[in-house]
């Protein structure tokens, strides 16, 4: 059995082991932990913020994927507490049924190459999730919580915004990885809106809606909703057929997507 420290990453599952101590306890104190919470990190790798987590909480679930990495935490988290390993690729993980009833807290280093897959897969159940703390690419961190208007606001930014509160925490640089990734990362924070305060008439609607409104940013609505929205059925939310998705608001599309539904 290979040890986590001789562990080598594998490209192409996207691993950036995080070893800075810092960062790891500045995640930490951000989570602010309760006893008695239920606790899953997603990809916990070599396990520089699983043990510590372990260490500070008593009682940890962790979905991994990576088969060489699952024997060497289980060994490692022994005499840590209680570590309960789920060997499997997070996508295809059901967080409503390993929730059990009892909401949990999500934190994890998010593969780079499929962050946001992984994220639109916790919005399918976030009614089992309390909030995330996820490290992620800073410019996808840039592009969850930008504001209308802006070249980082699209499809991400309005599908996360609808469904949650999104909060940049803070920036990380390269060096607090091995290998050290191209980019900047950064740690945000999520937390699911009450389910009654999402008023998406039709969720399936409303995501193939904002898809079709950014897949050409730089056209207008009136082109690139073609077949989906009318002119008329825009103005009648008091939407401009002549302006383009980035111009509008989370609220918007929701008003839109509800209108369509509403009035086949």
């Amino acid at each position: 059995m290979v040890s986590l420290d001789q562990h080598r990453h594998k490209k192409a599952l996207g691993q950036h082991f995080l070893h800075e101590r810092g960062v790891v306890d500045r995640i930490i104190r951000s989570l602010a932990l309760r006893p008695g919470e239920r606790v899953v990190e997603i990809g916990p790798g070599a396990g520089a913020l699983t043990f510590p987590l372990l260490e500070a909480h008593g009682d940890l679930s962790v979905i991994e994927f990576d088969r060489d990495l699952i024997e060497p935490l289980r060994a490692a988290g022994a005499t840590r507490g209680k570590l309960h390993i789920v060997h499997a690729d997070v996508l295809t993980v059901d967080l409503t049924a390993l929730a059990a009833g009892t909401p949990f807290r999500l934190v994890g280093n998010l593969p780079y190459n499929i962050s946001s897959p992984i994220l639109f897969h916790v919005l399918d159940h976030a009614t089992a999730v309390i909030d995330m703390h996820f490290m992620l690419q800073k410019e996808v961190v840039d592009r969850m919580a930008a504001a209308p208007g802006g070249k980082d606001y699209g499809r991400l930014s309005v599908m996360l915004q609808a469904y949650c509160e999104v909060i940049p925490l803070f920036v990380v640089p390269p060096g607090a990885f091995r290998p050290p990734p191209k980019v900047d990362s950064a740690v945000v924070r999520m937390k699911p809106l009450p389910a009654d305060s999402i008023a998406i008439a039709d969720r399936a609607g409303f995501a193939a809606l904002v898809k079709q409104a950014f897949a050409q940013r730089r056209k207008t609505l009136r082109n690139t909703l073609s077949g989906r929205a009318s002119p008329a059925q825009m103005e009648a939310v008091g939407i401009d057929p002549g302006a383009r998705a980035e111009t509008l608001s989370v609220e918007q599309f929701i008003a839109l997507a509800n209108h369509l539904h509403s009035t086949p």
